[in-house]
């Protein structure tokens, strides 16, 4: 005989997963924009790296597809499958996820956040907008489809935001700390909304195994279309501990949207007790 358990009782990661966005943000906000030192780290990590023509090209390209019409047809396809399961819940949450993720971005870059005359430029490009758009649509991806297929979107997930992110700072569109803060505040609307959504959250070696495949894989196609240390073989150091440290950022941030968002959801937990 089954009886129906009511899954929100225990939203402790997601809890845990908005608090600790809030503070990481705060953090990285006060060393890489309001710091003298970390604004050099910051700079000379997003030096490190260098790409010629062909290189630069295809980095751009895999900017350029970073659009609206990305972001509607992610939505589109995620309100879909939501639909299908029958959890109009998590279609909005998907909608909210994104909405609040890139709206966040955008008014922390252009209204909220100044970064002091370090030194080192006063425009402020922290979070970085592109890397918002790709992983909050992840997010929203690993939010509303089954569990079944959650490692196959970490890794698939992790791949396209450290390769979106990368490319930025390659680019140098964007230094190494807009991207992290960027993942932070994409983490952190995930793990607000699942507080409020139907569901279970529990943490998974498995998803983070992809995750890190994911993000290692993004790298090497960077490497393979030409991604070099700027100072060769010197600099090969520097340049692999920065790319390195995002795509660990990433996965890290793929892992702990799939421990977040709900992962036995209430159409399936129920505990099962003897006649």
């Amino acid at each position: 005989m089954a009886t129906n358990v009511d899954p929100r009782s225990t939203p402790i990661l997601p809890v845990v997963g908005v608090i600790g966005a809030i503070a990481a943000l705060i953090a990285v906000v006060r060393i890489a924009v309001q710091s003298h030192t970390g604004q050099t780290w910051d700079h000379e990590a997003m030096s490190t790296v260098y790409a010629g023509r062909e290189a630069r090209l295809a980095v751009l390209s895999v900017l350029g597809r970073v659009s609206i019409g990305l972001v509607v047809g992610v939505l589109v396809a995620c309100v879909g499958a939501a639909i299908l399961r029958g959890r109009r819940d998590l279609a909005v949450g998907a909608l909210v996820i994104v909405a609040g993720a890139n709206v966040t971005t955008q008014l922390l870059k252009r209204q909220l956040l100044e970064r002091p005359d370090l030194g080192l430029g006063t425009i402020n490009s922290l979070p970085s907008g592109h890397t918002t758009v790709v992983a909050s649509a992840a997010a929203a991806v690993i939010l509303v489809a089954p569990v079944m297929m959650r490692g196959l979107l970490a890794l698939g997930g992790a791949a396209a935001v450290t390769m979106t992110g990368a490319s930025t700072i390659v680019a140098a569109w964007h230094r190494p700390a807009d991207v992290i803060a960027a993942l932070i505040v994409c983490l952190g609307w995930a793990a607000l909304v699942s507080v409020v959504v139907q569901g279970w959250s529990a943490a998974s070696f498995t998803d983070g195994v992809f995750a890190l495949v994911g993000a290692g894989v993004a790298l090497i196609a960077l490497v393979a279309v030409g991604v070099r240390p700027l100072m060769g073989w010197d600099g090969f150091f520097e340049a692999s501990l920065v790319l390195g440290a995002v795509a660990l950022a990433t996965a890290g941030y793929v892992w702990a949207v799939c421990a977040v968002v709900p992962r036995v959801t209430s159409e399936t937990f129920h505990v099962e007790h003897p006649v």
